[in-house]
């Protein structure tokens, strides 16, 4: 069985000033990171990947060196289930739909993306569209949240909720 965490928004050290207990608890046993933007920080990056391999995409408030690192979109291949990474900025259309462009000529299971901080699980045309809201700030959500996929003879995608930033 593979864990992957799925994190985004985490704006360390503006929001937060470190991870919160809970996501670094569900990182501690995590085969692999995914982070979907506004890390804020590189260091956000190292601390990640001191858990398990991370990778992600950069988001709007990030700066060059995460740009340069990550880029804008990517996909992910675990076993056969391809997901497409990608922050969610922009202008015009819904964060959802600019989530969805990106990947609309790429044959995608998930489509993992970040900027709106609001958790969502979708299935959009057989596609699950997925953001898992914000670990360290849920603006207007009544909680604090992340995502874990398990991965083994099938696949299980499922928020973390959680109250307390701690």
């Amino acid at each position: 069985m593979k864990k992957i965490v799925i994190v985004s928004d985490t704006h360390i050290p503006m929001r937060a000033k470190k991870l919160p207990q809970t996501l670094v608890d569900a990182c501690q046993k995590a085969d692999f990171i995914i982070h979907a933007g506004d890390w804020q920080t590189l260091d956000v990056y190292y601390e990640f990947a001191a858990y398990a391999e991370t990778d992600g995409v950069t988001g709007n408030v990030d700066p060059w060196e995460i740009s340069d690192r990550f880029g804008k979109s990517k996909i992910l291949t675990f076993d056969d289930l391809r997901i497409g990474v990608v922050h969610g900025d922009g202008i015009r259309q819904t964060t959802e739909q600019r989530a969805l462009d990106t990947f609309r000529d790429e044959k995608v299971d998930i489509i993992v993306f970040g900027h709106s901080h609001i958790p969502v699980m979708r299935e959009v045309d057989g596609i699950i569209l997925f953001n898992p809201g914000s670990p360290t700030d849920k603006r207007m959500q009544p909680q604090y949240s992340f995502g874990v996929l398990e991965i083994g003879e099938s696949w299980e995608l499922k928020h973390i909720f959680f109250d307390k930033k701690n």
